[in-house]
């Protein structure tokens, strides 16, 4: 039980046990954590020395000439800006954080020390300051790194400082300690009471351990949200950004055999010779030839408002207006069609310059009802588009060999995206009742690139 306990509080919940990947980005929550302590730890040195210098000396004499807070305050300062530059650069080791809790309690119990010479009073004076509430901040402070152990530490730190506070005043070398058992003379006069310090040391240890406590479980919590967050980051890459947004935005968990009817554009792309290339090169080039050729494709139909349904090998299938119902669905779609072809003339272009073999990429572009919607068996799902318009573009698209085209589209979805606001950089031919594989009826299209 030990062990596990000892785990939970120093160890981070098994972080141990975590991917790379994982601990990197808990590394960075911490390095900003660190920054931001760094801050406060300033705020608190004006803070505290605005305090201190705002309280009126008495008069009157005091014991000896000794000025300690300026010298003090001046060189925290100074530390604490080395560590925030540290923790900008992000240098700041485990023993630095230590040596930093040291410093910090070393100023509050320094602070809380030269009172009875400012005021000129014995030392038991200084036990009824209100300057060691800032052991609660300090012991909180810590608490933004997520790290049970340097709220202990500080904890710990704290009450041996305090102990050391109360030993000192006892041994009478900074004034008689009045010992005494009366609570109101102990509130009223310069008396120490030994139950009401002890009270003090208990009141720190036990804030320490509820706050390591708790801090212990929000680590487990962060850990965990920060693995989950990195497994979505990388998850949401296998999925359209549409797509991975609706999954998170989900107010119920998403089923299999669930659908809308969509008003949608559906694209297909497809890489000419892409089939033959892939016998004559070898595995690495076709993967890297497939890599350039999606990720010049694929911005540009994000671009103009489309998802990504499913790669086929070299062919892309996209959808416009089906995560989100779209007004413009068919003009976008066009748009993108344009787009595509462009940056596939460009890159033909490129290999040419480049003594490679000029690639030829293919489109076609429909429109029309069809189902959006889960599919999987529960274990495995799926968002994709299902309908007429979706076979009728892969027809179309390899229909672009008969015509000795590149790109297409119907005649029907061409006038929709007129409608929609398309206008086309040039007029575009029209063929009609061409007779399309697969179609029953003759088709007019319309000519988008050849």
């Amino acid at each position: 039980m030990l062990g596990r306990l000892r785990a939970w509080l120093f160890d981070g919940a098994g972080d141990g046990q975590l991917p790379e990947r994982v601990l990197a980005a808990i590394r960075r929550q911490q390095e900003q954590s660190e920054i931001l302590i760094g801050w406060v730890q300033l705020a608190i040195v004006v803070l505290v020395t605005t305090v201190y210098e705002s309280t009126a000396m008495p008069t009157g004499v005091v014991q000896e000439d000794y000025s300690f807070e300026v010298e003090v305050l001046a060189i925290y300062g100074l530390f604490c800006l080395l560590r925030l530059g540290l923790a900008y650069a992000r240098l700041l080791k485990p023993w630095m954080l230590y040596l930093s809790v040291i410093a910090d309690m070393a100023l509050l119990m320094g602070l809380i020390y030269s009172f009875h010479y400012k005021y000129a009073q014995p030392a038991v004076f200084y036990l009824k300051v209100p300057t060691l509430l800032y052991v609660f901040l300090f012991i909180a402070l810590r608490a933004l790194r997520f790290e049970a152990r340097f709220v202990l530490f500080t904890g710990l730190v704290a009450i041996l400082g305090w102990i050391g506070l109360v030993l000192y005043a006892i041994g009478g070398r900074g004034g008689p300690p009045n010992p005494t058992d009366d609570f109101v003379e102990y509130m009223t006069g310069n008396a120490l009471l030994l139950y009401a310090e002890i009270d003090k040391m208990v009141a720190i240890l036990l804030t320490t351990i509820v706050l390591a406590l708790a801090i212990a479980r929000a680590r487990y919590l962060l850990v965990r949200a920060v693995s989950e967050g990195v497994a979505a980051r990388d998850l949401s890459r296998f999925f359209d950004p549409g797509v991975a947004a609706r999954i998170r935005g989900a107010s119920m968990s998403i089923r299999a055999g669930e659908g809308e009817l969509r008003d949608v554009a559906i694209l297909t792309v497809d890489l000419r010779g892409f089939t033959r290339l892939s016998t004559e090169l070898a595995p690495d080039a076709v993967m890297k030839l497939l890599q350039e050729y999606q990720g010049r494709i694929c911005p540009l139909i994000a671009a103009h408002g489309g998802s990504i349904d499913k790669f086929l090998g070299d062919g892309i299938l996209a959808s416009f207006g089906a995560v989100a119902p779209s007004p413009t669905a068919a003009a976008d779609a066009l748009r993108a069609a344009d787009a595509v072809m462009a940056a596939a003339t460009q890159w033909s272009r490129e290999r040419q310059a480049a003594a490679m073999a000029p690639l030829q990429v293919g489109l076609a572009v429909s429109s029309g009802r069809v189902v959006f919607g889960a599919v999987g068996d529960g274990e495995r799902l799926e968002f994709t588009v299902i309908g007429d318009a979706v076979n009728f573009a892969a027809k179309l698209e390899k229909h672009n060999k008969e015509e000795h085209t590149c790109a297409l589209t119907d005649v029907a979805t061409y006038r929709l995206a007129e409608h929609q606001g398309y206008v086309p950089a040039e007029p575009r031919e029209r063929r009609m009742n061409r007779t399309v594989s697969g179609v029953a009826e003759p088709v007019d299209i319309v000519i988008l690139a050849i």
